[in-house]
């Protein structure tokens, strides 16, 4: 069994994946728009061209994703993507890269159990916490 965050978009699908295979690294590997489906003809024309589905593979990690029609999109609540990484170095990366043009909830800091800790919300509205531990 494999369990998967799926992430809903208000019409940024397509960047936000391309943004997050640059910050996480790893490669898109499935990319369907609307258009390319059956129901392609039922969607308004400026809808055609959105993502109703797509894969980012990172290491063994699988996030997925679309751009639900507007009348069925849900801002993200309740809930926040976690990256874990051994290197401090690494989670500043990432950290920095996700915050770009996002809300910063957290600063990236040491705390009692992480060497890196923070927590922030990226430009596409998705909240992240990134984590170094402590070495051992």
């Amino acid at each position: 069994m494999q369990i998967s965050p799926y992430l809903s978009f208000k019409g940024q699908c397509e960047a936000a994946f391309r943004f997050y295979m640059q910050c996480l690294g790893g490669r898109i590997t499935a990319k369907i728009t609307y258009a390319e489906t059956p129901m392609g003809d039922q969607v308004p024309s400026e809808w055609r061209s959105k993502i109703i589905h797509a894969v980012l593979n990172v290491g063994e990690m699988v996030l997925m994703g679309g751009d639900p029609i507007p009348e069925r999109y849900d801002a993200p609540k309740g809930f926040s993507l976690s990256v874990v990484v051994d290197d401090s170095a690494e989670a500043e990366r990432i950290f920095s890269a996700l915050a770009e043009n996002g809300t910063v909830e957290m600063a990236l800091q040491e705390t009692f159990w992480a060497e890196r800790f923070g927590m922030l919300v990226d430009q596409f509205g998705v909240p992240w916490i990134i984590n170094c531990q402590k070495s051992a």
